[in-house]
Protein backbone atom coordinates (compact mmCIF):
# COMPACT_ATOMS: atom_id res chain seq x y z
CA UNK A 1 0.00 0.00 0.00
CA UNK A 2 1.46 3.54 -0.82
CA UNK A 3 1.25 6.08 1.61
CA UNK A 4 1.16 10.01 0.76
CA UNK A 5 3.72 11.72 3.18
CA UNK A 6 0.97 13.34 4.59
CA UNK A 7 -0.85 10.45 5.61
CA UNK A 8 2.57 8.73 6.62
CA UNK A 9 2.55 11.72 9.84
CA UNK A 10 0.19 9.73 11.46
CA UNK A 11 2.98 6.65 11.35
CA UNK A 12 5.15 6.74 14.62
CA UNK A 13 8.99 6.60 13.66
CA UNK A 14 9.99 3.13 13.39
CA UNK A 15 6.20 1.49 11.84
CA UNK A 16 7.65 -0.04 9.20
CA UNK A 17 4.69 1.17 7.21
CA UNK A 18 6.99 4.23 6.41
CA UNK A 19 8.61 2.07 4.04
CA UNK A 20 5.49 2.41 1.87
CA UNK A 21 5.98 7.08 1.72
CA UNK A 22 7.41 8.16 -1.74
CA UNK A 23 10.62 9.84 0.41
CA UNK A 24 11.27 6.28 1.26
CA UNK A 25 10.86 5.06 -1.96
CA UNK A 26 13.11 7.81 -3.62
CA UNK A 27 15.53 6.86 -1.32
CA UNK A 28 16.01 3.55 -1.93
CA UNK A 29 15.09 3.39 -5.45
CA UNK A 30 17.48 6.46 -6.66
CA UNK A 31 21.64 5.65 -7.07
CA UNK A 32 22.40 6.71 -3.52
CA UNK A 33 25.48 5.26 -1.19
CA UNK A 34 23.84 3.97 2.30
CA UNK A 35 26.04 3.84 5.15
CA UNK A 36 25.80 1.05 7.52
CA UNK A 37 26.75 0.86 11.12
CA UNK A 38 27.42 -2.38 13.02
CA UNK A 39 29.56 -3.49 15.94
CA UNK A 40 32.80 -4.83 15.31
CA UNK A 41 34.22 -8.18 16.92
CA UNK A 42 36.01 -6.32 19.17
CA UNK A 43 32.97 -4.89 20.71
CA UNK A 44 33.44 -0.89 19.06
CA UNK A 45 31.40 0.55 16.59
CA UNK A 46 31.75 0.80 12.53
CA UNK A 47 30.29 2.88 9.64
CA UNK A 48 31.03 2.53 6.19
CA UNK A 49 29.47 3.57 2.95
CA UNK A 50 27.96 0.80 1.21
CA UNK A 51 26.15 0.45 -2.57
CA UNK A 52 22.73 -1.32 -1.92
CA UNK A 53 19.92 -2.53 -4.28
CA UNK A 54 16.26 -2.61 -2.56
CA UNK A 55 14.37 -5.53 -3.94
CA UNK A 56 11.00 -4.15 -2.52
CA UNK A 57 10.95 -6.52 0.80
CA UNK A 58 15.28 -6.12 1.30
CA UNK A 59 18.32 -4.16 1.30
CA UNK A 60 21.00 -5.77 -0.39
CA UNK A 61 24.74 -5.41 -0.09
CA UNK A 62 27.09 -7.32 -1.98
CA UNK A 63 30.48 -8.33 -0.27
CA UNK A 64 33.78 -9.90 -1.05
CA UNK A 65 33.97 -13.16 0.81
CA UNK A 66 35.94 -13.16 4.23
CA UNK A 67 36.45 -8.99 4.06
CA UNK A 68 36.34 -7.50 7.52
CA UNK A 69 32.70 -6.25 7.01
CA UNK A 70 31.46 -10.01 6.51
CA UNK A 71 33.24 -11.75 9.58
CA UNK A 72 31.98 -8.66 11.87
CA UNK A 73 28.31 -8.74 10.91
CA UNK A 74 28.52 -13.00 11.20
CA UNK A 75 29.31 -12.38 14.97
CA UNK A 76 26.74 -9.27 15.25
CA UNK A 77 24.22 -9.26 12.55
CA UNK A 78 22.52 -5.62 14.36
CA UNK A 79 22.93 -3.01 12.06
CA UNK A 80 21.41 0.58 11.15
CA UNK A 81 21.49 1.74 7.72
CA UNK A 82 20.73 5.61 6.60
CA UNK A 83 20.15 6.74 2.80
CA UNK A 84 19.94 10.14 2.90
CA UNK A 85 20.65 13.44 0.63
CA UNK A 86 22.04 16.56 1.32
CA UNK A 87 20.62 19.11 -1.11
CA UNK A 88 18.23 21.69 0.45
CA UNK A 89 16.14 20.23 3.50
CA UNK A 90 17.81 16.77 4.12
CA UNK A 91 15.52 13.36 3.24
CA UNK A 92 16.93 10.52 5.67
CA UNK A 93 15.72 7.58 5.61
CA UNK A 94 17.19 5.27 8.88
CA UNK A 95 16.22 1.63 8.90
CA UNK A 96 17.33 -0.88 12.03
CA UNK A 97 17.42 -5.12 11.86
CA UNK A 98 19.52 -7.85 12.03
CA UNK A 99 21.16 -8.79 8.27
CA UNK A 100 21.14 -12.03 7.36
CA UNK A 101 24.21 -13.22 5.38
CA UNK A 102 24.71 -16.13 2.64
CA UNK A 103 27.63 -16.72 0.10
CA UNK A 104 27.56 -17.82 -3.48
CA UNK A 105 29.97 -18.17 -6.15
CA UNK A 106 30.58 -15.88 -8.67
CA UNK A 107 29.46 -12.42 -8.76
CA UNK A 108 25.89 -11.92 -6.50
CA UNK A 109 23.16 -10.59 -9.02
CA UNK A 110 22.40 -7.89 -6.68
CA UNK A 111 25.53 -6.39 -6.88
CA UNK A 112 25.97 -6.32 -10.64
CA UNK A 113 22.87 -4.45 -10.94
CA UNK A 114 24.43 -2.20 -8.06
CA UNK A 115 27.39 -1.76 -10.17
CA UNK A 116 25.68 -0.95 -13.44
CA UNK A 117 23.21 1.22 -12.27
CA UNK A 118 26.19 3.39 -10.34
CA UNK A 119 28.99 3.40 -13.23
CA UNK A 120 26.45 3.25 -16.10
CA UNK A 121 25.77 0.08 -18.19
CA UNK A 122 28.58 -0.37 -20.28
CA UNK A 123 31.23 0.62 -17.38
CA UNK A 124 29.34 -1.50 -14.69
CA UNK A 125 29.44 -4.59 -17.40
CA UNK A 126 32.96 -4.07 -18.03
CA UNK A 127 33.75 -3.82 -13.87
CA UNK A 128 31.57 -7.01 -13.06
CA UNK A 129 32.98 -9.00 -16.16
CA UNK A 130 37.16 -8.18 -14.69
CA UNK A 131 36.33 -9.53 -11.34
CA UNK A 132 34.09 -12.69 -12.55
CA UNK A 133 37.20 -14.79 -12.03
CA UNK A 134 36.74 -18.81 -11.31
CA UNK A 135 36.85 -18.75 -7.25
CA UNK A 136 35.05 -15.70 -6.94
CA UNK A 137 33.26 -16.22 -3.71
CA UNK A 138 30.74 -13.04 -2.34
CA UNK A 139 28.02 -12.78 0.40
CA UNK A 140 24.72 -10.92 0.21
CA UNK A 141 24.23 -9.61 3.23
CA UNK A 142 20.34 -8.85 3.53
CA UNK A 143 18.16 -6.36 5.83
CA UNK A 144 14.38 -7.01 6.11
CA UNK A 145 13.60 -3.74 8.39
CA UNK A 146 12.23 -4.58 11.99
CA UNK A 147 12.53 -0.59 11.95
CA UNK A 148 12.14 2.52 10.15
CA UNK A 149 12.18 5.72 10.55
CA UNK A 150 11.97 8.94 7.78
CA UNK A 151 13.10 12.82 8.27
CA UNK A 152 11.49 14.69 5.25
CA UNK A 153 11.53 18.38 6.47
CA UNK A 154 9.73 19.62 3.65
CA UNK A 155 6.96 17.10 3.09
CA UNK A 156 6.37 14.99 6.13
CA UNK A 157 7.05 17.87 8.52
CA UNK A 158 6.70 21.27 6.94
CA UNK A 159 5.46 22.58 10.28
CA UNK A 160 8.72 21.84 12.11
CA UNK A 161 10.60 23.65 9.46
CA UNK A 162 11.71 27.43 10.01
CA UNK A 163 9.51 29.95 7.58
CA UNK A 164 13.03 31.31 6.71
CA UNK A 165 14.47 28.15 5.80
CA UNK A 166 10.96 27.38 3.98
CA UNK A 167 11.32 30.68 2.32
CA UNK A 168 14.89 30.31 0.97
CA UNK A 169 14.16 26.47 -0.26
CA UNK A 170 11.10 28.33 -2.61
CA UNK A 171 13.82 31.23 -3.77
CA UNK A 172 11.57 33.61 -1.97
CA UNK A 173 14.00 37.04 -0.70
Amino acid sequence: MDLSDQEATLLPQGDTRLLDTPTARHLLTGSLVARLAYTGKDGTPRLIPVNFRWTGEELVIGAFAGNYKVQDLRARPDVAICVDTADGLPQVLMLRGRVTLAEVDGVLPEYAAMQRSAMGEEAGAAYVKAIDQPGLRMVRIALRPAWVGVLDFRERFPEKTPQPVMAALRGDR
